[in-house]
């Protein structure tokens, strides 16, 4: 043990220090990968919408039974690049397609095909920055509505959500590109979901709702009015047989 200790050099006390911090340096390298930074305090936010749209041919495909063309996506709520961000997304459809993960790296991030039946999409969503876990959605491929129009192939049948991904306090480099997103164009965003139309209809259900629950609180708490005085009747009618006075108790 001596003779390996004799052969490490003697290190100052600034030669030290600086040591140590090339040490905190590779520890942070693991901590957040090489080109992160590591960690910025706050939240951001960012809007995207994922869905899907389907149009039915009007009868069976002969080769293969096929009743609809159907593309599932994931857009920008907002009227910007999520590919600054967004370094790939992986749509893993039903076991019966062929290459069922569909991996896309740019936009437009949607996949087209055709099919007869419903299934669960998976869909992942991966950043430019690794240190940011992949977010994962569970989306029903919608094919079949009931309005007519639907039914006749006239109109597309639209399965459309809107969700947030929310970034706890990002990574220095995806603070950066989150910041720094460019616009697509000039002119606004177009959806085929109608979501101010439902955010009118939500908050009206909303509304109806907690007015359903007021009231059904004002019945309840004069029903607990109505049963507490019933109890205290009761309690005096038996106080008043205890003492001996059956006249009071039947007043």
């Amino acid at each position: 043990m001596s003779l390996f200790l004799a052969k490490i050099p003697v290190l100052n006390s600034k030669r030290f220090l600086d040591d140590i911090s090339d040490i905190k340096n590779i520890m942070s390298t693991f901590e957040y990968g090489p080109d992160s930074g590591g960690r910025t305090k706050g939240v951001i936010i960012k809007p995207i919408v994922y869905g899907n749209v389907a149009k039915y041919f009007g009868k069976k495909r002969e080769e293969d039974g096929h009743t609809h063309q159907w593309t599932v996506y994931v857009r920008p709520f907002e009227n910007e690049d999520i590919s600054t961000y967004v370094k790939k997304i992986n749509f893993k459809l039903h076991d019966s397609y062929a290459n069922q993960n569909r991996v896309l790296t740019k936009p437009p991030y949607e996949v087209t095909e055709t099919g007869w039946g419903e299934f669960e999409i998976v869909i992942k969503i991966y950043f430019q920055d690794p240190n940011e876990r992949p977010v994962t959605l569970y989306h029903i491929l919608k094919l079949f509505q009931n309005s007519p129009e639907i039914v006749v192939g006239k109109k597309p049948v639209v399965s459309e959500f809107y969700e947030e991904i929310v970034f706890q306090e990002p990574t220095v480099m995806m603070h950066q590109l989150l910041t720094n997103i460019p616009q697509l164009s000039t002119s606004p965003v177009k959806h085929d979901a109608d979501f101010e139309e439902k955010k009118v209809s939500t908050l009206e259900s909303i509304v109806k709702a907690k007015t359903k629950v007021k009231n059904e609180l004002t019945e309840l708490k004069d029903r607990l009015q109505l049963a507490k005085e019933t109890i205290q009747k009761f309690r005096d009618e038996v106080q008043n047989l205890q003492l001996g006075n059956p006249a009071s108790a039947q007043t």
